[in-house]
């Protein structure tokens, strides 16, 4: 059996307002990875063209995810930090996939029906193929893990197909090119105990979300203390107390979700909340809410705004990032290159 080097990918959109979900979700799960595993993060930024984006926007949300990166603690000395489009290999690998996932792969994307809606005419070819470049994004690298959240597992499930068949179409070419039984790994899901689902504060049965036209929805990464007070006495509740145990927040969205924010601002159990603040009213346990998430979040916001107002070190951490990346990706590259019979310079 082929023995790869372990390795973790993962990767953040650069569309803007990053949110608590974005933190709690993805962003402060990638920094004790980077003392066990040699990690990868990347500011996908050829994934949020898929969707039209103003260019100057553009450019302004990937310093601020690299900015929530490099704030949250992801040391650039210990992990590679860059953005996507500054390594070709991606855009290449992308379209070797292309020609091995299947269309009825794609067809089953959850996320393309979400996205797309009901006017799958429209869609752009990149909004449905994008699957295919996120399977590149990870095995450019021959990614062991990532960590993954509920609703990319259906893509982690599509990458391993495409790892195998390409495995399996090519074994002849990767077993002469002395690469063993197989080129690519099999990425695992990394998983580190239950991701805080963090959900709009306007209606506590959908994800929180940039998209959503309410700014009271979501508190952001940039938000002061004050926005976040305000956010969180404005965030919608039901009449009743809290319940003393957690099976009473079965069917009550909204006392559920920030019973959850408050558990995994504070780094505590669900129930630790209750049995402090059961049978309390949820005037008093938003004002507690809102200090663990000023108190979290302050020196968070503090330094992205000290970052963002330094464009230069941050695209200087990018561009270093970016060249670190690009040695793995060449490499990469020019082997898929002679397994699958492309003619390249040497």
């Amino acid at each position: 059996m082929a023995q790869f080097t372990p390795r973790v990918f993962s990767g953040v959109q650069p569309t803007g307002n990053l949110h608590l979900g974005n933190y709690l979700g993805a962003i402060r799960r990638f920094v004790p990875l980077q003392d066990e595993y040699p990690c990868i993060y990347c500011v996908v930024d050829m994934h949020a063209i898929t969707l039209w984006q103003d260019p100057a926007e553009l450019r302004n949300n990937i310093r601020e995810v690299a900015s929530a990166y490099l704030a949250a603690g992801i040391d650039p000395k210990k992990a590679i930090i860059f953005n996507q489009s500054q390594v070709s290999g991606h855009a290449e690998l992308a379209w070797v996939f292309n020609c091995v996932a299947r269309m009825g792969w794609l067809s089953r994307m959850t996320q393309f029906k979400e996205k797309a809606g009901k006017d799958r005419e429209n869609a752009s070819v990149g909004l449905f193929a994008y699957p295919d470049l996120m399977a590149a994004d990870i095995l450019l690298y021959r990614a062991t893990h990532v960590p993954v959240g509920e609703d990319q597992k259906q893509h982690l499930e599509l990458t391993r197909d495409i790892a195998q068949k390409f495995n399996n179409d090519f074994a002849a070419q990767i077993a002469a090119e002395g690469h063993g039984d197989a080129f690519f790994p099999i990425t695992e899901p990394l998983i580190q105990g239950p991701a805080p689902r963090v959900m709009s504060l306007r209606d506590g049965s959908k994800k929180m979300s940039k998209s959503d036209p309410s700014a009271y929805s979501r508190i952001t990464l940039t938000d002061d203390a004050d926005t976040i007070q305000q956010k969180i006495r404005k965030a919608k509740t039901d009449p009743e107390p809290l319940p003393s145990e957690t099976a009473g927040l079965a069917g009550r969205p909204e006392a559920d979700n920030l019973v959850t924010m408050f558990a995994a601002l504070a780094g505590i159990e669900r129930q630790a909340v209750l049995d402090r603040f059961g049978g309390a009213q949820f005037s008093s346990f938003k004002g507690e809410l809102a200090d663990v998430a000023v108190t979290a979040l302050a020196p968070l916001s503090a330094e992205m705004r000290r970052l963002r107002a330094d464009p230069g070190f941050v695209d200087g951490v990018l561009a270093t990032g970016s060249a670190k990346a690009r040695d793995i990706a060449t490499v990469t590259m020019d082997a898929v290159k002679d397994i699958v019979g492309f003619l390249r310079a040497r």
